[in-house]
């Protein structure tokens, strides 16, 4: 079981329509949450999501520790999401590596920085696949899945 950091401003906005009176930083409901995930196509057996203020809690069965990442990115790179504990197991567990982007990041740099070559960048947008659609479209808050070196 871990406990993630996210920006809680930053990420997609979703489960805010106009017949919804909510700020977009407020954390959107355990409903938007499983369908975001399941749109990204991404699945665990027993899938369940909590969500406590902007604190998100993921439980389940992952298919692999890479499902088990991606279904924490995209639940924590969502506007209004600040923490999420997962509680998700794996056949093949591992410590998860993630970045947070900052302002001026590319995935050049992370690249270089986290994996020691920058003409890796693209074993990182691979990772964060179907989350990312653009190598260039990043943002600062935003936090990326790492693949192992």
């Amino acid at each position: 079981m871990g406990l993630w950091d996210f920006v809680k401003g930053a990420g997609k906005a979703i489960g805010i329509g106009p017949a919804e009176a909510k700020e977009p930083e407020e954390a959107p409901t355990p409903d938007a949450l499983r369908k975001e995930i399941e749109d990204l196509g991404l699945k665990a057996d027993d899938l369940k999501v909590e969500v406590e203020g902007d604190k998100v809690k993921v439980s389940g069965k992952a298919l692999s520790q890479e499902e088990k990442e991606k279904i924490i990115l995209a639940t924590g790179n969502v506007k209004g999401v600040a923490k999420v504990e997962d509680d998700i197991s794996a056949p093949d567990p591992g410590e998860p590596v993630f970045h947070t982007v900052v302002k001026g990041d590319t995935l050049w740099a992370i690249s270089e920085k986290t994996l020691g070559e920058g003409a890796r960048y693209k074993e990182i947008f691979e990772a964060n696949r179907p989350m990312l659609s653009d190598p260039d479209k990043i943002y600062p808050g935003q936090v990326l899945r790492i693949p192992a070196k």
